[in-house]
């Protein structure tokens, strides 16, 4: 008697699936982070640190998010060149950037640029605030949040708590250790949410990326964009008057490279915002992103690297002149 499957053989085992790798020593990093804030936070509740309070949920929140970050795959580039150093990647994507965006699609490591971009705009922050005094940043800002309509308008009796608090939080070394430690976050948040929204942009056009590769290219392409406007700003504060300088408009840089020098943003706040989106610097910081994009990332063209990029520039630019229609009083 013969069995209809005599000759059925078993098909060949699967072959053994690596995982991908994970960043897990961001670990030992979040969780010192998170430590270390909730005790800053908790001598900050009693005052024994000044501003203890903000900068200590923002190391916790930072811990929090290394964490939640350490559980994201690294990408796996087969036959992948070897990794450039810092210096090279730096001063490559000045010069170079395909290239090194290319070796960011293999090896996404961010830390350099995150310091770098992070470090410039703090030394920019404080040679702003030496150069235009506290009291005159701190009285400017007051005045106009004084000036909003209602129901933005703070109480009268907060008005000057608020002048009071502000110069003491520039003054008080230990609140401006505070806010070099709040800018750090913030950097890294901020580049966080935009390297996912390029991420999405990316997937949604049909492309393949990894979110670390994403955030690579952000911090890398920001880099000469915030060396060009923080290093030539340094050189202007110490040329132009203190009295020349706007309180709010002159704290991110005093380039002015774009169309906003064609109009006065007391008299069109909303105009001069836009016309400020126009530049040689927004132009060359699209064209880095859009680069970025098509060398970080796999199964791009240029057509839809350019694509994302000006779209989430242009939902930025419709963002910012929302908040401008809004408070129009704080750039006149």
């Amino acid at each position: 008697m013969s069995y209809p499957n005599a000759d059925f053989q078993a098909p060949p085992p699967l072959p053994e699936v690596t995982p991908a790798p994970r960043p897990t020593k961001l670990r030992t990093i979040a969780i010192p982070l998170f430590v270390v804030g909730l005790i800053v936070c908790a001598l900050g509740i009693p005052k024994i640190v000044p501003g203890g309070i903000a900068s200590g949920a923002a190391l916790a929140f930072l811990g929090i998010v290394f964490f939640a970050l350490s559980f994201v795959p690294l990408p796996v580039i087969e036959n992948a060149e070897a990794p450039m150093s810092p210096i090279q990647k730096l001063l490559g994507v000045f010069f170079e950037p395909s290239r090194v965006f290319r070796n960011l699609r293999a090896h996404p490591r961010w830390v350099a640029a995150y310091l770098v971009v992070t470090v410039l705009s703090l030394v920019y922050t404080f040679a702003f605030t030496q150069r235009l005094t506290p009291e005159k940043i701190v009285n400017y800002r007051v005045d106009k949040a004084a000036e909003l309509p209602p129901p933005f308008t703070p109480p009268p009796d907060r008005i000057e708590t608020m002048r009071t608090q502000g110069i003491e939080q520039l003054k008080n070394p230990i609140q401006r250790v505070g806010t070099v430690v709040t800018t750090f976050v913030a950097v890294f948040c901020f580049t966080a949410v935009m390297a996912a929204l390029y991420l999405l942009g990316v997937l949604v056009f049909g492309g393949r990326m990894n979110f670390w590769q994403s955030l690579s290219v952000m911090f890398y392409g920001a880099v000469p964009i915030i060396a060009i406007q923080k290093l030539l700003g340094l050189v202007l504060l110490y040329l132009k008057s203190p009295d020349d300088i706007h309180p709010i408009l002159g704290q991110e840089t005093l380039v002015q490279d774009n169309l906003g020098v064609l109009f006065t943003p007391a008299d069109h706040p909303v105009i001069f915002v836009l016309a400020t989106s126009i530049g040689i610097l927004s132009f060359y910081s699209l064209w880095l992103k859009s680069t970025g994009l098509r060398n970080g990332a796999t199964r791009v063209s240029s057509g839809t690297a350019w694509g994302v990029a000006i779209t989430l520039w242009i939902l930025g630019t419709l963002a910012i002149t929302g908040l401008t229609a809004l408070f129009p009083s704080f750039i006149s």
